[in-house]
């Protein structure tokens, strides 16, 4: 162990342990899937940065892991972002040095049952706030957050729809917390198990008592995903291909057809005779079509990626213009700044237009969507708010011809199965290229994914659910608490800061001795 601790000593060693304890929760996630392995992930990260000699040091801890967290959970930008894709990983693992001072001023040392007790409510919030700040959109939104590995386990879903991922990512460090006192700290042992069976009653209890979606129909929803698509002129062949599929749904009572993002690269206005091959497909299967249209708009300046709903007669009208873009992959984020960005890698080379607004949209057959596009699903508050203005299902647009093979596809359908327990809601994925997933009101998965090599039109008999989860009516609860609770330690810390020191006593002195004068010396 002696041995251990000297190698240690050296800084750079230090940092790429950090880093490599933070890379290790990505393996809870598509495509490995360990969804098991969230529970325990973060006890090495814990554990290293409560032995840091000082909090500065701690603090790098928490910036080198959190700097291999993020380039673990986004790896599959390398081929893209090139080396940009390290300097955001370090920019963004910058939050995470609060975090890991917060785990050596409540572990380190020998931590008394109140500080190991606090550590158990301070840490997960410190975590929910590092999570809180990546999630804006120009920071590269909430993806890989620690919630969302548990997207395929039934007690977790329950829980998502009465506190959203927030919820979920909140127990999960704070269970990691407890493991780590439990293998590191033996003075506070009593409150590590003690929070342990809180976390296994509080997830008891929302199975027992939180209400359930009530199943009240199902609906037929048609996923056209006609896979890669090269050559010179991919973008009209896959137009022909996605026309072909849609054609053979004739006849299997399909009460609505989903094609992916970008699924056609023209804009309708500007090319009537598409509008008017949608609407024949929309005849020939009696549904409504919603596809996504990327181009540049006649009607405004800019390049917009829009869901667009296709009926019998033409556009219907109803439109989404996507609102959050991708950073970099659609946008750069203060272009003067970092355009250099574009020379590296594959970043946007023009700024794609946003939309101003959510939109449910009546596809016909009584039925009310909500869709988003891509990237915007790994956001809760967005299918939140849907839900809430009256979708019915909610609808994923998406495509990830870029990063095909690697983990990001299953990954991003997965994020599917959390808005749907979230909200209650049933959500469909449908991609051009990718994963495409269907999942119940409940989170759980409806069918078969069809996966990256396939090619295919699917029909799903999809479950519709009525009633608010409690997710949807509360809102993002856990994160206020979260804030609350750091925003108590501040205050603690503050005043405690602030206090006078107490001066230690001046000793009083001691009394003088009285000197009795011998008899001898006065000669009587």
């Amino acid at each position: 162990m002696k041995t251990f601790g000297r190698w240690l000593a050296s800084p750079w060693r230090r940092s790429v342990l950090a880093a490599l304890a933070g890379a290790l929760p990505v393996f809870a996630f598509p495509a490995p899937s360990l969804w098991w392995f969230a529970y325990v992930a973060l006890v090495p990260w814990i554990l290293l940065a409560r032995s840091a000699p000082t909090g500065k040091r701690a603090a790098y801890d928490g910036w080198c892991g959190g700097l291999g967290f993020m380039l673990a959970v986004h790896h599959w930008l390398l081929p893209s972002l090139h080396v940009f894709t390290v300097v955001l990983a370090a920019l963004l693992g910058l939050l995470w040095a609060p975090w890991g001072w917060l785990v050596r001023r409540f572990l380190g040392g020998v931590s008394s049952p109140g500080r190991g007790a606090a550590a158990l409510v301070v840490l997960p919030s410190g975590w929910l706030a590092v999570e809180l700040v990546r999630s804006w959109q120009g920071l590269g939104g909430p993806w890989g957050m620690l919630g969302a590995s548990q997207w395929q386990v039934a007690p977790a879903l329950r829980l998502a729809s009465v506190g959203g991922v927030w919820l979920l990512s909140f127990l999960l460090v704070g269970v990691n917390v407890a493991v780590a006192v439990l293998v590191a700290v033996r003075t506070v042992r009593a409150s590590a198990l003690a929070g342990l069976l809180a976390v296994a009653a509080a997830g008891c209890a929302v199975w027992a008592w939180a209400p359930r979606p009530e199943v009240d129909g199902r609906v037929r929803i048609a996923v056209v995903q006609p896979g890669t698509v090269g050559g010179a002129d991919s973008g009209q062949r896959r137009f022909d291909r996605e026309e072909q599929m849609t054609r053979a749904l004739a006849g299997q009572r399909v009460d609505l057809v989903v094609w992916g993002e970008s699924s056609v690269g023209f804009d309708l206005t500007d090319r009537p005779d598409l509008a008017r091959r949608i609407a024949a497909l929309s005849r020939a299967t009696g549904a409504d079509v919603l596809v996504n249209v990327d181009a540049r708009r006649s009607d405004r300046p800019g390049i917009y990626k829009s869901s667009v709903l296709v009926g019998p007669h033409g556009p219907t009208g109803a439109r989404y213009d996507k609102m959050r873009l991708v950073p970099f992959g659609e946008y750069v984020p203060a272009r003067s700044l970092l355009g250099w960005a574009t020379s590296v890698g594959k970043a946007a080379g023009e700024d794609r237009g946003r939309g101003t607004r959510q939109v449910v949209m009546d596809v016909g057959h009584g039925l009310r969507v909500g869709p988003l596009v891509c990237f915007e699903t790994a956001f809760p508050d967005m299918s939140r708010h849907l839900a809430r203005d009256g979708a019915e299902v909610l609808l994923a647009q998406s495509s990830t011809a870029t990063f095909q093979h690697s983990w990001a596809p299953a990954q991003h359908a997965s994020l599917a199965a959390l808005r749907a327990a979230e909200t209650g809601r049933p959500m469909v994925h449908a991609t051009l290229t990718g994963v495409s997933a269907v999942y119940g009101p409940d989170g759980r998965r409806v069918g078969p994914w069809l996966g990256t090599d396939a090619g295919a039109a699917r029909v799903y008999d999809v479950p519709t659910a009525r009633g608010l989860t409690p997710y949807v009516r509360i809102g993002d609860w856990p994160v206020h608490a979260a804030l609350l609770v750091l925003a108590a330690l501040g205050v603690t810390e503050g005043v405690r800061a602030l206090r006078p020191r107490r001066s230690p006593p001046v000793p009083s002195a001691p009394p003088a001795r009285t000197v009795r004068e011998s008899p001898a010396r006065h000669g009587h």
